[in-house]
Order: structure tokens, then sequence, then C-alpha cells
């Protein structure tokens, strides 16, 4: 299958893909069915077979975007075997980088978490499921490279992320954002060095 061909993919595949693309260009309330059936090459009766409702379809998509993130830190971990402190590193550039170009670094999650309501009761805890994973992961990982702190670390990393996001989508690439890997590897480098004061 050529690049961008989705023409070979199951209409559910087709229909899941083109959610994820729009939701992504233009919000997920900013988008119709209609609009995903289309962009899909498919229509509403079908979309409709394969997910009962547009929110069923929203969560689809989040869980299609948090299996892609479980690949994500496989890919770090096979890179960097054995060693905690070049995940680390590894784990800010490849985030920094999906910063820079406006696409995966919790993206897509944070996205949604932004656009849904509380009554979007199913999505949320997905978001939240997800997050929490997250977080856990790179808490693992900062403990194992011997950063005290690591519980703070990781919140302190989160907390940049989502700042860096955030000013990605209103300055663009050229702003603040675009300090993300030297704030992050900074902070990372003084808490390394940070160690308890023995008594």
């Amino acid at each position: 299958m050529a690049p961008g061909d989705t023409t070979s993919l199951k209409p559910r595949d087709r229909i899941l893909d083109a959610a994820r693309d729009l939701f992504r260009k233009h919000g997920i309330r900013g988008v119709g069915v209609d609009a995903i059936a289309s962009a899909a090459d498919s229509n509403k009766m079908t979309l409709y077979r394969h997910f009962g409702s547009k929110d069923d379809l929203i969560v689809a998509c989040l869980q299609a975007a948090t299996r892609e993130w479980d690949s994500f830190w496989q890919g770090i971990e096979a890179r960097n075997p054995d060693d905690a402190a070049a995940q680390l590193e590894d784990w800010i550039d490849r985030v920094a980088e999906g910063i820079r170009s406006g696409g995966d670094c919790n993206c897509e999650i944070l996205s949604a978490a932004f656009q849904l309501m509380p009554d979007d009761g199913s999505a949320l805890k997905v978001i939240n499921e997800f997050k929490t994973r997250q977080r856990d992961r790179l808490a693992r990982i900062c403990r194992a490279a011997g950063i005290d702190d690591y519980e703070l670390l990781t919140t302190t990393l989160v907390l940049l992320i989502e700042g860096a996001r955030s000013n990605r989508q209103s300055m663009g690439p050229e702003g603040l954002s675009a300090q993300f890997a030297s704030v992050a590897h900074a902070t990372v480098k003084l808490f390394m060095q940070k160690r308890p004061v023995k008594k």
C-alpha cells in the first residue's frame, strides 16, 4: 500500500484513521459524522455499524492513540536497553520533536482532554487512565535513573510538556515551546545533581 493510500484498509480502519486526522485538524466538536464518513470514503450507515455513536468513535480514536504510545515506549527501551538515564534523555528528545512538528507527544490525548465535557465519561476515563499510565512509566524511568526526588521530577516534566504544547498552539513552532528540550534536559540535570542532605 502506498503512503497515504487507505483504499485497502477495512472500512472500520478507514473511518478510524479519517476521524483521528479530522479531530486533530479541526477538534472533536468541530467535526461531524458526515465529514468523517466522507473522508473515509464511506457512509454514515457503515460508520454507525462499526461505532454506535460519535462518542463511541471518539473513545476508539483515543484507545488507538494510547496503543501507539505503548509502541513509543517500547522503542525507547529497545534503543537504550538497561540504561534508564539514556531512556529519559531519548524520551525528552522525542517528545520535543513531537512538539516541534505538531505531531504526537500526548498531543492527541491532551487535545481531546481540553475539548471534552464532564459528561463525556467514557472518553475522559480513557484519557485519565492514559495519563496515569504515562506518568507512572515516566516515574519508573526517573527512579531507575537514580533520581532521588523522582516523583517531583516526573510532575515537573509532565507540566513542562503540557505548557509547551499549549504554547505551541498559541505561538507556533518558533515560540517558547521550541525550548522544551533544553529546559527539560537542564531540569533533569539539576535533579540528578541533587542529593539528600546528610544529617
